[in-house]
């Protein structure tokens, strides 16, 4: 397997895994940082997993509807 064969909703499934350092820091220095930091992550993971999920309708966002003009 190589990295293109990887979608993208995978890799941003993978921002997950910056909670680790995240927990470390907030358990490490401060519980409320900590708290505000790892909600930061799940919004960014949550915005790269719908920024990357797939088109229902076939449009592409210039307003040609997926047709080539």
């Amino acid at each position: 397997m190589t990295l293109v064969d990887i979608s993208p909703r995978t890799v941003a499934a993978v921002a997950l895994l910056a909670l680790l350092p995240v927990l470390w820091y907030g358990f490490g220095s401060s519980l409320t940082a900590g708290f505000v930091s790892s909600i930061n992550v799940l919004l960014i993971f949550g915005s790269l997993y719908l920024a990357f999920s797939p088109v229902a309708d076939g449009h592409d966002g210039n307003g040609h509807g997926g047709a080539s003009a």
